[in-house]
């Protein structure tokens, strides 16, 4: 017979101990309050043993919900692990507005669930949702608008700026308000961006019955006092006839960024752009930010599309804050400092793009070694010594080595002719593996880096070392005439001045 076997120590009593294996209800809950509640929601809260919510929706329970009542805490997401760690082993339901899934706190309680548990917190029945109609749902079947054609944006917690992004002739857009003032920060802001002639609606209590108002305006002329703070404002977009069209594509006009010089011009920054190939959720470092338009346009994209501005002038950096707060996309992160030092502990990117300071040491080396798998890396130059810095990193890499020249049509005395814009050499290349490089410099000749072609045996159709592709200098080897590295020649930026 076998000795008996210790018996397992106690388990925790915070989320993920014995005392967290009933599981959060979430139940929507409308302006009607209680009476608009279904028989599954309302058994969930009488049988509560804790009621979490705002106060406002707190309130709207009868005393037959005789659980303990707790306020949400201001910050509310920090406070969340704390406090179902807190309720643990008690029947905990929690009150959100409308669908908790839509913008809400449903959101939050699986996030944080699912990191608690270490897996899908639905999918291990820890969290079950009872949804609401939405705010969006009740404001687009009182206009008769259909959702699925319907741009929502919410500046609840969030910037006001984030509108304009959604902003195009023609279109509809449901604002998700952040109280009272709401209605006429939209409305200002309709105003500065060329949407003055767009009328709107704002709806106030939806699905609260007899308390439900609705009044609209255009924006322009908007002088309405702030009324109840739960509202929606519906926008029907128009643009001034004088306002500047803006696309939804990469390549916006040069017009539509403050700079001072350094801007990626409008042709170049589309290309680029399809270079970087921005998927949703994806991150850019964009190095040498200049005006912000490159980062600026990859977060336009999707808006789930983040970026991180590297820029070492402190003017220039404030100025790509404000550019990013014009166009849409006020949650552009700017880092002011010089790169590479600049970069340390930012998150892993899905690509970079490295407009500026391409001669600096270790730069190249430290946005390739911070690169997944899979990440993208795209270089614009202006100058001989970038470029045949490039040429040599794209000998060794691979990847697309490509030279881009506009040219835009002025007057010539009475004729037409062609001015030519100086040519931007571009390195386009995806990281297929996880490999680095030196720390410093370009890996040396006959030293293979994990992943690259050692020096001197270069890939089928790439030239050997010292032995330029076609109008390419040697790395190192200026031609007769070419200023050599770091004597920049006249009306050329010198390296760290390239946009």
């Amino acid at each position: 017979m076998s000795p008996a076997q210790p018996s397992a120590p106690p388990g925790p009593t915070g989320p993920t101990g014995p005392r967290a294996q009933l599981p959060v209800t979430v139940v929507g809950i409308g302006a009607d309050g209680w009476a608009g509640l279904p028989g599954g929601s309302r058994a969930a809260l009488r049988e509560a043993d804790v009621l979490i919510g705002g106060p406002r929706q707190l309130a709207l329970l009868p005393g037959e919900c005789a659980g303990e009542r707790v306020p949400w805490p201001s910050p509310l997401r920090p406070a969340v692990p704390g406090l179902l760690a807190a309720h643990a082993g008690r029947r905990v339901a929690v009150l959100a507005s409308g669908d908790p899934m839509f913008h809400g706190i449903g959101r939050t309680l699986s996030e944080v669930l699912s990191v608690t548990l270490g897996t899908d917190a639905q999918r291990a029945g820890a969290l079950r949702v009872l949804p609401h109609p939405s705010s969006v749902s009740y404001a687009c079947a009182r206009l008769g608008w259909p959702v699925e054609d319907t741009e929502v944006v919410t500046l609840v917690g969030r910037p006001a700026e984030r509108l304009s992004a959604a902003l195009y002739d023609g279109r509809r857009v449901l604002v998700l308000s952040a109280g009272a003032a709401t209605p006429a920060e939209v409305a200002a802001l309709l105003r500065d961006r060329g949407f003055g002639p767009s009328r709107m609606h704002v709806l106030e209590q939806l699905g609260g019955g007899e308390r439900e108002r609705r009044f609209e305006g255009i924006a322009q002329e908007w002088a309405e006092p702030a009324g109840d703070p739960l509202n929606v404002v519906a926008v029907e977009c128009r643009r001034a006839p004088d306002a500047p069209r803006l696309g939804a594509v990469p390549g916006l006009p040069d017009t539509a960024y403050e700079h001072d010089g350094q801007l990626t011009k409008r042709h170049v920054r589309a290309a680029t752009l399809a270079a970087l190939a921005p998927a949703p959720g994806e991150l850019l470092w964009d190095i040498g930010g200049g005006s912000g338009s490159i980062a600026v346009e990859w977060m336009r994209t999707h808006r789930s599309c983040r970026a991180v501005s590297v820029e070492r002038d402190p003017a220039r950096a404030e100025r790509i804050g404000r550019n990013a707060r014009a166009l849409g996309v006020p949650g552009l992160r700017v880092v002011t400092g010089g790169a590479p030092g600049a970069l340390a502990g930012l998150p892993v990117p899905d690509a970079v793009f490295i407009g500026g300071g391409l001669t600096v040491p270790g730069l190249l080396e430290s946005c390739w070694d911070a690169l997944p798998a899979g990440g993208r890396l795209v270089a614009n130059t202006v100058t001989l010594e970038s470029e045949a810095l490039l040429a040599e990193w794209y000998r060794r890499l691979g990847g697309e080595l490509v030279r881009l020249s506009v040219a835009h049509a002025v007057p010539v005395g009475g004729f037409t002719g062609w001015r030519q814009a100086m040519p931007v050499t571009q390195w386009v290349v995806t990281k297929d593996r996880p490999s680095r490089v030196a720390t410093t410099g370009v890996p040396p000749a006959g030293i293979s880096s994990a992943g690259l072609p050692a020096a001197g045996v270069p890939s089928a159709g790439v030239p050997a070392a010292g032995l330029p592709a076609a109008g390419l200098p040697a790395a190192g080897v200026p031609s007769a005439g070419v200023p050599s590295a770091g004597v920049p020649s006249a009306g050329v930026p010198s390296a760290g001045e390239e946009r």
